[in-house]
């Protein structure tokens, strides 16, 4: 096993299986045939056809086609096909930095085959003895997803409402209460982006990375339910996690070998896939 295997778990996905779907000319995601087929039956919110999917043009503002949506998904939750909602709602936004042209709830944005985006912050000490030392989170056992697995210090996704640093700091505040004054000094050091085929549709996810030196006697403490516990644990032993296991969640592997590549622990003479990690970690997204 290498730290490539994760950059391609993340990006395994055949398109063949789906075709895109727009709102307006704006490509919006993509859909498995067999839902974009069942998706006839709402002839009023989408426009089915074989090669592509459109969202009905009289839904013309954000307002009404995030209506549109949220009755699709209330009425498949109805028939056993969807999730309850979370009550929290995404953006559908094909691009970062643009305007969102509807929103959606959270636990049907895969199924829709939208972009999502999410905050992840890698929380590190720098050690005189031991050198750079990461806190990995453990998801709690109770978790809808990922129950159990190695996490990063602090990651969510990214709601309407919010901006990037001010959702950072709130989920720092919830999974590790790490204090605001503590929390801004963060930085943001870049995103990795992935394009993964699941069970329930298409992943097209960017992950906006931050990084926070924390002063050795801290201790974060989780304050929401979803964190099990955390561990202050060397760089050579999460790299060793990472390059030998899948005990971390599956995408929070790709911000850990970001990280190692930006602090210098892999390096281009000791690691062989090097150039593959540097742009694996920068999926280009479909066009259709």
């Amino acid at each position: 096993m290498a730290y490539l295997d994760h950059i391609l778990r993340c990006n395994a996905h055949d398109l063949t299986g789906f075709r895109p779907w727009f709102i307006g000319e704006t490509l919006a995601g993509w859909l498995r045939h067999a839902f974009a087929e069942r998706l006839r039956t709402f002839a009023d919110v989408f426009e089915v056809r074989e090669a592509r999917v459109r969202l009905a043009p009289g839904l013309d503002t954000p307002a009404l086609r995030s209506r549109g949506l949220a009755s699709v998904g209330d009425a498949l939750v109805r028939d056993g096909l969807f999730r309850p909602a979370r009550g929290e709602l995404f953006p559908v936004l094909p691009r970062w930095g643009g305007t969102p042209l509807a929103s959606v709830d959270r636990a049907w944005v895969t199924r829709f085959g939208l972009p999502a985006y999410g905050v992840h912050l890698n929380g590190y000490v720098k050690g005189k003895d031991r050198g750079l030392q990461m806190w990995i989170a453990r998801r709690a056992l109770g978790k809808m997803t990922y129950p159990g697995q190695l996490d990063n210090l602090v990651a969510g996704g990214q709601p309407v409402g919010l901006g990037l640093y001010e959702n950072m700091v709130k989920e720092c505040a919830e999974e590790a209460d790490i204090p605001a004054d503590l929390a801004r000094n963060m930085h943001a050091v870049g995103q990795v982006t992935y394009v993964m085929e699941v069970e329930e549709g298409l992943k097209q996810d960017t992950l906006f990375n931050y990084d926070l030196a924390l002063p050795a006697g801290f201790q974060p403490t989780n304050t929401d339910g979803e964190v099990d516990s955390f561990t202050l644990m060397p760089l050579d032993e999460v790299a060793g996690i990472v390059r030998e296991t899948f005990d971390f969640k599956f995408n929070c592997n790709l911000v850990v070998i970001d990280f190692l590549v930006r602090h210098g622990f892999l390096t281009p003479d000791a690691e062989p896939d090097y150039g593959a990690l540097c742009t694996g970690l920068q999926a280009r997204f479909p066009v259709a």
